[in-house]
C-alpha cells in the first residue's frame, strides 16, 4: 500500500492529474488532521493546517523523491513542519510525544490509542455543550480554570461545576459502554 501511495504521488508530480490528487487527499487528509491534533493543535487549527499541508502536496509534488521517503512520510513531514511554523509564529510551546511504535505516523491509526481517542471524542459529544466546552479547553488545550472562566465569560465556580458534572457524565457514559 505504501508503494501505491508513493506511485500515486510520483504520478501526480508528472501528470498533475486531479484524480491522483483527490485519492491522496481523501486518504491522507483525515490522518494528517489526527496527527496534528496529537501534536497539540486544536481540531479547528488541525483542520486548517491539514488542508494547507495537502495543498502543499499539490504544489510541491515535483519535489517528492520516492527513493528518499514513502509518500506518507513525506506528507506527514510537510504537515509537521507547517505545525511547527504555526506554533512558533503564535509562540505556542511545541511538544511531540515519543512513540515506540513504527516511525510512519500513518501506521499508528490502528492502535489502542486511536480507539480510545475516538471513544472519548464520542463520549464528549454526548455531553451538554457547556460541559464539553470546558472539558475541551481544560484537557485538550491545557488552559487553567481561571483562563477558561475569562475566555468564555463565566464565573470560576461555574467552570469548576461544569467540569465536575462533565466528569460525572463521562464516567456514566464510559461505564455504560464498557
Amino acid at each position: 500500500m505504501k508503494e501505491e501511495w508513493s506511485a500515486c504521488l510520483a504520478g501526480l508530480a508528472q501528470t498533475r492529474d486531479r484524480s491522483d490528487y483527490a485519492r491522496l487527499f481523501g486518504h491522507f487528509a483525515p490522518r494528517v488532521k489526527a496527527y496534528l491534533i496529537r501534536l497539540g493543535m486544536t481540531p479547528a487549527n488541525a483542520e486548517e493546517l491539514a488542508q494547507e499541508a495537502l495543498l502543499s502536496v499539490w504544489r510541491k509534488a515535483h519535489m517528492f523523491d520516492p527513493a528518499k521517503a514513502n509518500a506518507s512520510t513525506w506528507i506527514f513531514r510537510l504537515a509537521r513542519n507547517l505545525c511547527i511554523d504555526r506554533m512558533r509564529r503564535e509562540k505556542i510551546q511545541f511538544h511531540e510525544l515519543e512513540y515506540d511504535e513504527a516511525a510512519d505516523p500513518d501506521a499508528r491509526h490502528d492502535g489502542e490509542h486511536a480507539v480510545l481517542a475516538t471513544r472519548m471524542a464520542e463520549a464528549i459529544k454526548a455531553l451538554p455543550e457547556a460541559q464539553a466546552q470546558v472539558l475541551y479547553l481544560s484537557y485538550y488545550e491545557g488552559r487553567s480554570h481561571s483562563d477558561i472562566a475569562q475566555a468564555i465569560g463565566i464565573p470560576l465556580g461555574s467552570v469548576k461545576s461544569r467540569l465536575r458534572l462533565g466528569f460525572e457524565k463521562l464516567k456514566q457514559i464510559w461505564g455504560e459502554s464498557s
